[in-house]
């Protein structure tokens, strides 16, 4: 497939058809490379556990942090120490 580059201000640009996008992963961020005299893009990776302490927060503040599963005991866990 052929694409044009055009001018994008100062710089220059690629219009990427979207389910191309989509088939790559590519949503917000990529990460540009050259590799071989080729431009290379591909998806950022994010941190595995980036936006899980804004999340927590979220289920914090709406009182919806109570146990998935109620709390109970083996009939032979009274004699360890928790």
């Amino acid at each position: 497939m052929k694409a044009a580059i055009r001018k994008l201000g100062n710089s220059q640009g690629v219009i990427i058809p979207k389910p191309i996008l989509a088939q790559v992963g590519l949503v917000d961020e990529a990460v540009m490379t050259i590799e071989n005299d080729a431009l290379v893009l591909r998806p950022a990776r994010r941190s595995r556990r980036e936006g899980w302490a804004a999340a927590s927060r979220r289920i914090a503040d709406s009182n919806d942090d109570a146990l998935t599963w109620p709390e109970f005991a083996n009939a032979n866990d009274a004699h360890l120490k928790w």
